[in-house]
């Protein structure tokens, strides 16, 4: 099977030696998203709920490059500073699925990427 590069201009540019995605057959992995615009570069970090809508919207660019949406997610993992958090975060990422919801762990870490208090990655399947 081909492996395929995904990058989207949609969703800020890696910040490391990463792609933002690869396609393997049906299957895209995205790699962990958080909170960085894609067009002023600047973080969106005014509360959590706000901070989870745009990691979200930068995994959703991400998804409509490789010609998939959020209902082509079969698993999510989200990682957040303070599980304090996890409410909000959890009600704002609900609210991109209509049913079926993924398979997901939600995981408290110590620090994440450019001061983000949530970062979140995902993997589609697809049918093309």
């Amino acid at each position: 099977m081909e492996k395929i590069i995904v990058t989207s201009s949609g969703a800020p540019a890696p910040i490391g030696p990463y792609s933002h995605a690869v396609k393997v057959g049906h299957t895209l992995y995205v790699s962990g998203q958080v909170a960085k615009d894609a067009t002023s570069g600047e973080m969106v970090q005014s509360d959590i709920k706000a901070e989870t809508k745009k990691v979200m919207e930068n995994v959703g660019a991400i998804l409509e490059e490789a010609s998939m949406d959020y209902s082509d997610i079969v698993k999510t993992t989200i990682f957040c500073t303070d599980l304090n958090d996890f409410a909000a975060i959890n009600e704002v990422y609900g609210s991109f699925f209509s049913k079926h919801f993924p398979a997901r762990e939600t995981v408290q870490v110590v620090r994440l990427p450019l001061g983000a208090r949530v970062e979140i990655s995902v993997v589609a399947v697809g049918l093309d």
